[in-house]
């Protein structure tokens, strides 16, 4: 049994309940207590840590935290440079990961993960009530009543931040039978083995990683093509490029494009995989399909979902598009699509993306129940130019989530008043006073670039700035070309 800190969170009424303790329920929890939000966090979890108390299967991230930076780890700027730890305001509670690595490689160990959790939540006084299971939700007029196994908590607003952490597999026949990534245990068993592995996204890769000098044979197959010209690009690069390096030269591993149909088992430790390019005779199948949201019955409630039922489906401020007042974190928030421009995503799959969504759903969360934003400041003229330009050299928001988060001002006779980092998509489809908006994109040929974004009597239009090899966007030339779009300075 769990104890309880006297300090957590009790049953009862409160603005906002937050369910799950892993990154993105910290990150909502910590945001709300700096913003004074009445509020509770619960978690079925003993500790802090979420699905990094368990995942990944082979225990080392494929996100990276570079420990040395040209920014000092306490500033904001490092940000873009530790894809790992949580974000603050106070520079002690920043790149608390980093500061749990030993620095034998700059892709965190899932223990060391979970120790910077349980740092940030400690140092930052993020009260959780553990070993509190969430087990059912219903309305009561305008709020919402979650019961759990301590008591009914009740709110105005939920937010779940229970990630994509439930096991999944299509409905393919005979993949039933056949253990899920999550089941994956000693793969040592796997040695001199064929092996097929069903899917090519990361799990996939990861495991084949690992196979590697163990199994005999290795087949990923999946009809999804793996673009390695997108890869080269990604931070999740690392374990797709030895596999698919061994199937560029022929040394037994093989990614293969097409549909599986079904998989028969033929024997004790026999399987066939039926695929479109013909069958794959195996002596083992793992299904690397992917998770789902743990959606409880959040469907009774109106809760639907997207991309083969996995993920809420959300709006841009991560509330459910079909149920009010039910909210998203962690990496359930990438049923925020964003304007998806050029085809490309958002990083909300991953912490170094959606911990900013967690901060900017919080303080989305104090404005509606009343509290008032830590930002809005004034700028004038070149004050205001120099600090657009800034952004789009180093804000990580910008560069993390690009052409999803930008950073927005209002505008009023020579000057703007701050309205912080808000989603992009809101931005361009909600009406408004004149405003303008900041984001770096990438465009359909791979280039990335600043884009301005402004509303004037009602009309949205966006500019792109040119391309600078080195990123130096808060150089003259860019705080110019600002100025004049503003009509500042």
């Amino acid at each position: 049994m769990v104890g309880v800190d006297e300090q957590a969170p009790t049953p009862g009424a409160h603005d906002v309940v937050v369910v799950g303790s892993g990154p993105g329920g910290l990150q909502v929890g910590y945001v709300l207590g700096r913003l004074g939000v009445r509020h509770a966090v619960v978690s079925a979890d003993p500790a802090p840590g979420g699905m990094f108390r368990r995942w990944p299967v082979f225990e080392r991230l494929l996100s990276w935290s570079r420990l040395d930076a040209p920014f000092p780890r306490e500033s904001r700027e490092y940000e873009k440079f530790d894809h790992n730890s949580l974000i603050a305001d106070e520079p002690v509670l920043r790149a608390l990961v980093p500061a749990q690595m030993r620095g034998d490689s700059v892709l965190p160990s899932r223990a060391e993960m979970e120790a910077g959790l349980a740092a940030f939540a400690a140092r930052a006084g993020v009260r959780v009530r553990y070993g509190c299971r969430w087990i059912a939700t219903r309305r009561e007029g305008e709020r919402l009543v979650l019961e759990t196994t301590d008591g009914e908590f009740s709110c105005r607003a939920a937010v779940f931040a229970l990630g994509v952490t439930e096991p999944w597999k299509p409905p393919i026949p005979g993949l039933a039978d056949v253990p899920h990534y999550a089941d994956v245990g000693d793969v040592e068993g796997l040695a001199g083995k064929r092996v097929v592995v069903i899917g090519k996204r990361n799990a996939a890769f990861e495991l084949a990683t690992r196979l590697l000098p163990w199994a005999r044979s290795i087949v990923l197959v999946s009809p999804r093509r793996v673009r390695a010209e997108v890869l080269a690009r990604a931070s999740v690069r690392a374990p797709y490029f030895q596999p698919l390096e061994q199937h560029a030269h022929g040394m037994g591993t093989t990614a293969l494009d097409t549909v599986v149909d079904r998989v028969e088992r033929t024997g004790e430790g026999a399987f066939v995989v039926h695929t479109g390019a013909g069958p794959l005779e195996a002596d083992a199948v793992v299904a690397c399909t992917g998770f789902c949201t743990p959606f409880g019955d959040l469907r009774e409630l109106g809760v639907r979902a997207i991309a083969r039922d996995r993920i809420p489906a959300l709006t841009p401020f991560w509330e459910s598009a079909t149920a009010p007042g039910v909210f998203f974190a962690g990496n359930a928030s990438q049923g925020a699509l964003g304007l998806r421009r050029h085809g490309a995503g958002s990083l909300s799959s991953a912490v170094l993306g959606f911990r900013y969504n967690a901060r900017v759903l919080a303080v989305h969360l104090a404005e509606r129940f009343g509290t008032s934003r830590s930002n809005g400041r004034a700028y004038r003229g070149d004050e205001l130019t120099s600090i657009l330009a800034y952004e789009l050299a180093h804000g990580p928001e910008l560069w993390t989530q690009k052409g999803y988060l930008a950073r927005a001002v209002s505008l009023a006779g020579d000057g703007a008043v701050d309205d912080g980092i808000v989603p992009l998509e809101h931005f361009v489809d909600t009406a408004g006073p004149d405003a303008a908006a900041v984001t770096i994109e990438t465009d359909a040929s791979g280039v990335t670039h600043p884009v301005v974004y402004l509303r004037r009597g009602g009309a949205i239009r966006d500019v792109a700035l040119d391309h600078d090899p080195l990123g130096a966007y808060d150089a003259a030339r860019y705080r110019r070309e600002l100025g004049s779009l503003l009509s500042v300075g």
